[in-house]
């Protein structure tokens, strides 16, 4: 089966991890130009230009040109449907946090009715 293209949609797009670095330095408020981006993540500057590109055939940053910069920013909205396909799994994770929680509390009452000294009453 072949690859889907990195610029097919959002989720191929973030699939890389450069590409999800950029997009948490860009997460950051501010529009940023090639450069900083070089100097933050310390990635060749034609890598970033190229994951750049990507990030914007999806749609995931825009960039706007302010005198001789080229600043990029994020355009979180786009990141929306891989957002609303995880969330399908939050209550899978509440599930599963809730019942580390029930075995922490567990441990830790039968830990504390073990410190206990003899004639003195458990707590249920």
């Amino acid at each position: 089966m072949a690859r889907a293209a990195t610029t097919t949609d959002a989720f191929n797009a973030i699939a890389e991890p450069r590409r999800r670095q950029i997009i948490d330095v860009l997460a950051r408020g501010r529009p940023h130009a090639v450069g900083e981006l070089v100097q933050t993540l310390r990635i060749p500057q034609p890598a970033v230009s190229k994951h750049l590109g990507v990030l914007r055939k999806v749609g995931i940053v825009s960039v706007a040109k302010e005198g001789q910069h080229r600043l990029y920013r994020l355009n979180a909205t786009e990141l929306k449907p891989v957002h609303d396909w995880v969330k399908t799994y939050e209550r899978y994770w509440s599930h599963q946090l809730a019942r580390v929680k029930e075995r922490a509390e567990r441990k830790a009452t039968e830990r504390s009715s073990k410190d206990k000294p003899p004639g003195q009453k458990k707590e249920e």
